[in-house]
């Protein structure tokens, strides 16, 4: 009889461990989910404050204190550089907004990246601009996500079949 009780016992507690574990991982890839979407959601919510505020507000908002913008035809801007470069910038004659396609999160969740098309809507002529973008995410202390890295390619006329 002892003997069975201890089978019964070991048993037991090889069962729950294992769906102690299963648990785990399925509570893990939930949070990885939530937090892939949540930094997502960020980029979207950036391109909807720079077509409502403009652009230029719109970087302000969105910016880490450490960021580095990678823009054609300029070295790397870094840091303190990064406010004064957006500060410059003129973005009364056109509006400018994107759509992120995809993006990845590092497994402890606080460092991604998302990519996609932008299109700058030139007010006067109507014309439209398009380009291709990456935006490299970090979440910040007080758990909003802010990029760290921008950059963009003109041109995105042509798609890849």
């Amino acid at each position: 009889m002892y003997r069975y009780v201890v089978t019964a016992f070991i048993f037991l507690n090889i069962t729950s461990c294992v769906f102690t574990a299963k648990n785990k991982h399925s509570m893990e890839k939930l949070e990885h989910q939530e937090a892939l979407e949540a930094m997502i959601q960020a980029d979207r919510d950036f391109s909807a404050a720079s077509e409502k505020q403009g652009m230029k507000k719109a970087f302000l908002q969105f910016v880490a204190d450490d960021a580095v913008l990678l823009r054609p035809g300029f070295i790397p801007i870094v840091e303190g550089d990064v406010v004064k470069f957006l500060t410059s910038q003129e973005d009364s004659s056109f509006i400018m907004t994107w759509v992120p396609q995809n993006g990845q999160l590092s497994k402890s969740n606080d460092l991604g990246y998302t990519y996609g098309i932008y299109e700058i809507r030139l007010k006067k002529t109507d014309s439209v601009l398009n380009g291709t973008y990456l935006s490299i995410w970090q979440k910040q202390t007080d758990g909003k996500w802010k990029f760290v890295l921008d950059t963009g390619n003109p041109g995105a006329e042509n798609s890849v079949q």
